[in-house]
């Protein structure tokens, strides 16, 4: 069987999306992946083999992703003349999914799978959509299956109009990454080589620093508490970010750590008692996953995917969006009740570990893949 994945950006820049296909693909066996892809940073390989998959990167640069319609679809027109895919699997209803649908119209033989993962809010979709509606309708009703990642984005679907064939699968937790012990004496060096003191309670973030992520919710709701916050992660906002940590007169209690690898996340993890994150819109939330997994009880906001791993009081604490003051005491719920943060840090690890490993999800994936 030959599939050709549609993607807007892949490995090395890494996004839920880009890390579930990793994971799904190099599980799935007797399966061609191909791969069609923007060069965004000019400087990756314009062919290379990433785990199962053959990438085929174009473009150089920003640039690359307002022309990936055009030149995503010729080369992938080119490689559907040279190999004969069966099946065109789009990531998220954006660009990808034009594409696929054109290769749909022009090889109505070809099966389409559409992965929804994206977090934004359908109102924002629809502000960047408004001159091309019913194209991006199309993305949906011409699916042959769609495969949401969240309870969210199936809705989403429906209300889009799609009434054909839908899956919820979720993305998953490389769990022999996230649910690994360390030393005690590694994370007491560690903690030292992040500054941190003896006894000093550590909120973590990991995300884009972008509007929809709600970081400016969290540096606002710490100016009273004794905490210390990590914000791991990079993106247009930084310099903004750090300059209202300066004008609250919290800047000594945050620390911007920049982007860290996959791999390097659970030490920074260990280090910390809560996991936060105010997402103004969310498609699921992996950090949250993660987090859980690495036995770090978390907070999140009511919206997007979140609900359904976040049940209040039992696998994390939810808040309100855009609520400093409500994030402030949940935040001090947490550190004033030893009872409550165990019941939730042993119950959110217990159901990532049940629910969201990756090799029950890519027997979902391979199921799907293989029917169409």
């Amino acid at each position: 069987m030959k599939v050709l994945i549609i993607s807007l950006a892949y490995l090395p820049f890494v996004g839920g999306a880009e890390l579930a296909v990793k994971e799904i693909t190099d599980r799935i066996p007797g399966v061609e992946f191909d791969m069609v892809t923007t060069n965004l940073d000019g400087k990756q390989k314009e062919k290379e083999i990433i785990g199962k998959i053959n990438v085929y990167r174009f473009g150089r640069g920003l640039l690359s992703k307002y022309l990936f319609p055009f030149q995503a679809y010729r080369k992938a027109l080119e490689l559907h003349q040279q190999k004969k895919y069966d099946l065109v699997w789009a990531m998220m209803a954006n660009q990808s999914g034009l594409v696929a649908v054109k290769l749909k119209k022009k090889f109505p033989e070809l099966k389409y799978l559409l992965t929804l993962q994206e977090g934004d809010s359908l109102l924002r979709i629809w502000s960047r959509t408004w001159f091309m509606r019913r194209a991006y309708k199309n993305i949906y009703w011409r699916a042959d299956f769609i495969q949401p990642i969240s309870n969210f984005l199936a809705q989403r679907a429906k209300k889009i109009g799609y009434t054909g064939k839908i899956e919820i699968i979720p993305n998953g937790v490389n769990l022999t990454n996230f649910a690994k012990e360390f030393d005690q004496k590694y994370i007491d060096d560690f903690r030292r080589e992040l500054g941190l003191k003896e006894d000093e309670k550590v909120i973590t973030t990991i995300s884009r620093l972008v509007y929809k992520n709600g970081i400016d919710t969290l540096i606002k709701a710490i100016k009273d508490l004794p905490i210390k916050v990590l914000i791991i992660g990079t993106g247009r906002l930084e310099t903004k970010l750090k300059a209202l940590a300066q004008e609250l007169g919290v800047k000594h209690k945050v620390l911007f750590i920049g982007y860290v690898n996959q791999l390097d996340l659970p030490r920074y993890l260990k280090v910390s008692d809560i996991f936060v994150r105010t997402s103004r819109s969310e498609g699921l939330g992996s950090a949250f996953l993660e987090s859980m997994a690495s036995g770090v009880p978390i907070i999140g906001t009511r919206v997007g995917g979140i609900p359904d791993f976040l049940k209040e009081g039992e696998t994390g604490l939810a808040v309100d969006v855009g609520n400093p003051r409500d994030l402030a005491l949940k935040i001090k719920e947490y550190l004033d009740d030893k009872v409550l943060y165990e019941k939730i840090k042993n119950n959110g690890r217990a159901l990532v570990l049940k629910n969201y490993d990756w090799q029950p999800i890519t027997e979902k994936m391979e199921r799907i893949i293989k029917s169409l």
